[in-house]
């Protein structure tokens, strides 16, 4: 059986972006960089061309591929985070240096690529007992940018 693994392109930052990936999320490694051969279209030869990591434990290929295909909100990655200390972290991680915001945790990188970054909170108020409390929850969240766990769990109760 094959394997299923993400593949974005990138216009020339795949390999900047691979780094970046390594020294922000856990258990990420870069495998192996190929560079250009000679008459790669848009690419200079010996210039990183393929990049294949592993990113906390999913392996995926970056490649850069110059300006004709762009990355959009269509394709994210989410990162689960274990408490509010955690999504504080990886929000202000990837949103530094260019990234931006949007709504309901999701957000985009300086390098174009789409992540939701998630508390593991979010799941018992999205999907708990009381239909109520998740409406509450529901409707709180889409008032954020980064998700407030705080928040949430006081909209779930109804506080």
């Amino acid at each position: 059986m094959g394997i299923v693994r993400p593949h974005l392109w990138f216009d020339d930052q795949a390999e900047e972006a691979a780094r970046f990936y390594a020294d922000v999320i856990p258990r990420t490694t870069i495998d192996s960089v190929v560079t250009a051969p000679p008459g790669t279209p848009g690419i200079s030869e010996g210039a990183a061309f393929i990049i294949e990591l592993t990113i906390d434990g999913l392996r995926a290929t970056f490649l850069n591929g110059g300006p004709v295909l762009k990355l959009d909100d269509a394709f994210s990655f989410v990162l689960d985070c274990q408490d509010q200390s955690e999504v504080d972290h990886y929000w202000d991680a990837l949103t530094a240096d260019g990234g931006s915001p949007g709504q309901c945790g999701w957000l985009v990188d300086k390098f174009g690529v789409s992540w939701q970054v998630v508390p593991a909170q979010l799941d018992h108020v999205m999907s708990g007992p009381d239909t109520e409390g998740v409406a509450r929850a529901m409707a709180a969240m889409l008032q954020m940018t980064k998700l407030d766990v705080a928040a949430l769990e006081a909209a779930y109760r109804g506080d």
